[in-house]
């Protein structure tokens, strides 16, 4: 019904008009006469170089509430991204392609902004897309947030009072070095950091960058990350990759979760093992001679 009338009273306009009313004086007839044009709508986007007091899964605007990295704060946005080619009702999900590329721009950015790789240290990127409402709006953004972890075995965001930016640049104590593996029988149930001038048995040798399967056969296939990380341990100590190096040094490795997996991250963390003995030095490039064929 009130559409009908809205129909009526339009009539009733144009016909006042067809009759031939004079125009007032002064009135050129032009409603749009000097109006600025209405400006194209825009959707909220986040900044890079900023700090936020808790970490995020969805960049929601209600909650973006930057503060000054000088301040106390458990994430930092490095870079900030756009999915301009990625089409959908719904932000990229774990997995998808979106999702995927996302991740390796910010796999690559953190690098350049930390000074080195953060999956050799005890850093964490996290990728935080838009909202459902913000992305159907149009928001096709995301966000590239780098956590300081409390360790390899309690992989939560600690709080911190500066930038992360440049903190893997030389020396850095957020680099994972020397351990102490505690182990039930096959299993590693804790690494304890310790200084390499400490008594020691397990030390970080890199990263090996697995292929790129499916999650469950990564799994069903254990001993080709050991193998994998024998090479690691070959390159970092300066002993023959060959077949005698099982029997100068284990390996212990860590890898990501199933959901990081299947967003492209491939990294495989490498950790030499000594099973007989203690260490109270950094193996690299000890030679063979500080790992003989037992």
């Amino acid at each position: 019904m009130r559409r009908w009338l809205t129909g009526v009273a339009l009539g009733a306009v144009v016909t006042t008009t067809l009759i031939g009313c004079t125009r007032p004086a002064g009135i050129d007839g032009d409603l749009l006469d000097g109006w600025a044009p209405m400006a194209a709508p825009t959707t909220f986007t986040p900044e890079a170089g900023t700090c936020h007091t808790r970490p995020q899964d969805v960049g929601y605007f209600s909650a973006y509430a930057p503060v000054d990295c000088a301040q106390p704060h458990r994430a930092e946005t490095l870079h900030v991204g756009t999915l301009a080619a990625v089409d959908g009702r719904r932000p990229p999900e774990t997995g998808s392609t979106g999702m995927r590329t996302a991740f390796d721009e910010c796999d690559r950015t953190a690098r350049a902004a930390l000074g080195g790789d953060w999956r050799g240290a005890r850093i964490g990127i996290s990728v935080v897309l838009p909202s459902p409402q913000a992305w159907t709006g149009g928001a096709r953004w995301f966000r590239c947030d780098a956590h300081e972890l409390r360790g390899l075995d309690t992989p939560v965001p600690v709080r911190r009072t500066a930038s992360l930016a440049g903190s893997l640049d030389g020396s850095s104590s957020l680099r994972h070095s020397c351990f102490n593996a505690k182990t039930e029988g096959d299993d590693v149930t804790e690494m304890v950091a310790v200084k390499c001038s400490a008594r020691h048995r397990s030390e970080f040798t890199g990263i090996w960058q697995a292929p790129d399967t499916s999650w469950s056969a990564f799994l069903k296939d254990a001993d080709r990350a050991h193998r994998g990380c024998r090479s690691t341990i070959a390159r970092f100590t300066k002993v023959p990759d060959d077949g005698n190096l099982q029997y100068r040094v284990g390996t212990i490795f860590y890898h990501p979760s199933e959901g990081e997996w299947r967003s492209g991250n491939r990294a495989v963390q490498c950790f030499l093992w000594i099973s007989d003995r203690t260490l109270n030095r950094s193996m690299k490039g000890a030679g063979p001679q500080a790992l003989p064929i037992n």
